[in-house]
């Protein structure tokens, strides 16, 4: 068992508390969370000394393990640039734990991440949750798969249409799209009549989608990208998160109308294409304003995974209210990509992902963790 006591706990599932304990189990698994508790004999305790403790942080979008944290060629699986269409790809097949971005994440506090391919094509194929500490990806995965990835906009076209292929438009972007999605509905129904298609592994791999079981996870920063990926999902009847939503802040109305979740990032950089013009970290703000459940994303390694709190902070910065950043990178990314059973609070039953901080990264920038726990375990201690 792991005891922490003496701690300012954030448990992201009511109000905080303090001098607060939080109890951990030998399966890994949070027991009790409160004030004033006591240890349990043969506990091993750890006294927070009045430091915040949250749950792990959360990214819903990122590329950990696919693309190696300096970008190398070798280290690149996370684009299979020859077809446009490759929804039969799994995230779990081209993730390397090893890469140093594992461990330097858990310094930052963040202990589960939602991981995939790239944006080259429109569809890439499919992420998984994992946690960010062990040597086998089997053994660290949470769930899988979480979502199809789908994309829009300059990647998808910049990848084929400088090359004379298709996609060299949008148009043909959200047609190829509406073409797979049509053959797998039919794909589907003619299983389900007995008929006996022959089999197509990319058509078996978007049938979850089309049965509701994962969404659509979209790649689209331009507003206009963000809508037509709406109005495709609504066509088909799925579900769909709105991932980057670099310019979800002048749309933020229809948004509304919709109400899917919005995972707003990588905004820390420069605006390395046209369709990032409108970067802003208002954009966390403007949407929450509205009501929507917004989750602060990193797209690691465009920003290394151990920002994400840093992200946060320069949302806070803008005007997001301290609550509310949290909740973007605890229980909102938890919540909206379907793991939300396990982690992003801190509440009897989830898994025992702690972080105890060194200080408080929405206002002191750069913050790391002091100590970080995955399950129950010491992963990293300053």
């Amino acid at each position: 068992m792991l005891f922490i006591k003496n701690g300012h706990v954030k448990t992201m599932a009511g109000p905080d508390i303090e001098n607060g304990c939080v109890l951990i189990n030998d399966e890994g698994r949070i027991e009790k969370v409160g004030a004033g508790l006591k240890a349990p004999k043969g506990a091993t305790v750890i006294d927070a000394e009045g430091r915040l403790v949250t749950p792990g942080c959360v990214d819903a979008h990122c590329h950990i393990g696919m693309l190696d944290s300096a970008m190398r060629w070798e280290g690149d699986d996370v684009n299979e640039i020859v077809d446009p269409c490759t929804p039969q790809l799994r995230a779990i097949d081209g993730i390397y734990v090893y890469d140093e971005a594992f461990p330097l994440a858990l310094t930052g506090g963040v202990t589960t991440a939602v991981t995939g391919p790239g944006s080259a094509n429109v569809l890439g194929g499919t992420f998984a949750a994992i946690k960010l500490y062990g040597n086998s990806i089997d053994k660290m995965i949470l769930r899988e798969p979480v979502a199809m990835k789908c994309a829009f906009g300059e990647n998808p076209k910049g990848c084929y249409g400088q090359h004379g292929k298709s996609p060299m438009t949008r148009m043909a972007v959200a047609g190829l799209l509406r073409e797979m999605l049509f053959k797998a509905k039919r794909y589907m129904q003619d299983k389900a009549d007995g008929k006996n298609p022959a089999f197509d592994m990319k058509l078996e791999a978007l049938i979850p989608v089309l049965e509701g079981k994962i969404p659509l996870k979209a790649h689209a920063h331009r507003a206009d990208d963000i809508l037509t990926s709406i109005r495709v999902a609504k066509e088909f009847g799925v579900k769909i998160t709105l991932d980057h939503c670099t310019e979800g802040h002048l749309i933020a109305d229809e948004l509304v109308e919709e109400g899917w979740p919005c995972f707003v990032g990588p905004t820390f950089g420069g605006k390395s294409k046209l369709e990032l013009l409108n970067k802003t970290f208002d954009t966390p703000r403007i949407l929450n304003e509205k009501g929507l459940t917004i989750s602060i994303i990193t797209d690691a390694p465009v920003i290394p995974l151990e920002y994400l709190p840093m992200c946060a902070g320069l949302a806070v910065n803008a005007g997001l209210k301290e609550e509310e950043a949290w909740k973007a990178i605890t229980v909102n990314p938890a919540n909206s990509t379907g793991i939300g059973d396990r982690v992003g609070t801190l509440e009897p039953g989830k898994d025992g992902d702690v972080v105890i901080w060194a200080g408080n990264p929405m206002y002191e920038l750069g913050t790391q963790a002091y100590t970080t726990i995955i399950e129950g375990k010491v992963v990293y201690q300053r």
